[in-house]
């Protein structure tokens, strides 16, 4: 039997094209790690915010879909708001949390932020996901 998180993470091909490796994923918490690899960077050698956008979209989305309620078959996201903090280099093991500020019947909100090694900030993510 395969893996819970290793299920999580192949039911997402996006996830696999970005790298990101599930550490821990419910519906109170989701939290991955995403290496920095040069493909993932922009022409200054820091990660792109398209990817730290995506990585916190697939964090959120995660935790929404593992929190729907019962009868549900699916979420989509229909808001995301972006607070870029710093430009981690090349080479940065960064780690997103997320967590639901709400999980309703219609909606769920999810807050992901992602930090470096040293703890820094990168980004902070709040996002929407329409219960579907």
């Amino acid at each position: 039997m395969m893996d819970p998180l290793a299920q999580i993470a192949a039911a997402q091909p996006y996830s696999k094209l970005l790298g990101l490796t599930f550490l821990e994923a419910s519906k109170e918490r989701v939290v991955a790690e995403l290496l920095i690899r040069k493909e993932l960077c922009t022409s200054s050698g820091t990660m792109h915010g398209g990817v730290m956008m995506g990585f916190c979209d697939i964090l959120g989305a995660t935790g929404a879909w593992l929190a729907l309620p019962e009868g549900a078959k699916g979420t989509t996201t229909i808001d995301s708001n972006t607070s870029f903090l710093s430009g981690p280099p090349e080479g940065t093991l960064v780690t997103g949390i997320s967590t639901p500020v709400r999980n309703g019947r219609r909606v769920s909100v999810w807050q992901t932020e992602v930090t470096d090694p040293q703890g820094k900030k990168v980004c902070l993510v709040t996002q929407t996901q329409l219960v579907l």
